[in-house]
């Protein structure tokens, strides 16, 4: 069962998780660069995360994958770029790792393939992660959406 939800704080995929855990009133970290960077600016102080020493994103993504028992890339489409990466530093660290294409399932089907990986690697700290508000202007509500239940379920 999910104790901690986990992100990099990036727009789109990462930021939605963090905005359903405050929703929900549900425990969540994770690691922002240097002068908590994101795309569209600093993050807001309203996001209680940590800073790392360094300003690039491949540390935050690897830290993140790190500190957590098992990481979710959403995209819609295949993965690439960041979201690749996050998958490749998974791999590195003998991490559990779930890519929910959501071009291919539904938003049930999404609920439903989290909560299985979830049981059947015994996640408690998820990270998530995925594609950035630039590049992908759908995401951010469709992982919100999903989080949101599976916080709720």
């Amino acid at each position: 069962m999910i104790k901690l939800i986990v992100s990099g704080c990036q727009t789109g995929a990462d930021i939605a998780a963090i905005d359903a855990a405050i929703a929900n009133d549900f425990p969540y970290s994770g690691w922002v660069p240097r002068g908590r960077k994101t795309e569209a600016g600093p993050l807001p102080e309203k996001y209680v995360v940590r800073e790392m020493p360094t300003a690039g994103y491949p540390k935050r993504t690897e830290q993140n994958v790190i500190d957590s028992d098992g990481t979710v890339i959403f995209t819609h489409g295949k993965l690439s770029g960041g979201s690749d990466l996050t998958r490749k530093l998974a791999i590195k660290h003998g991490k559990p790792w779930l890519h929910i294409d959501l071009l291919r399932l539904s938003q049930d089907q999404a609920v439903e393939s989290l909560w299985a990986w979830i049981a059947d690697n015994d996640i408690e700290v998820l990270n998530v992660a995925g594609r950035s508000a630039s590049k992908d202007e759908r995401i951010y509500t469709s992982v919100r959406e999903v989080i949101d239940r599976v916080l709720n379920d």
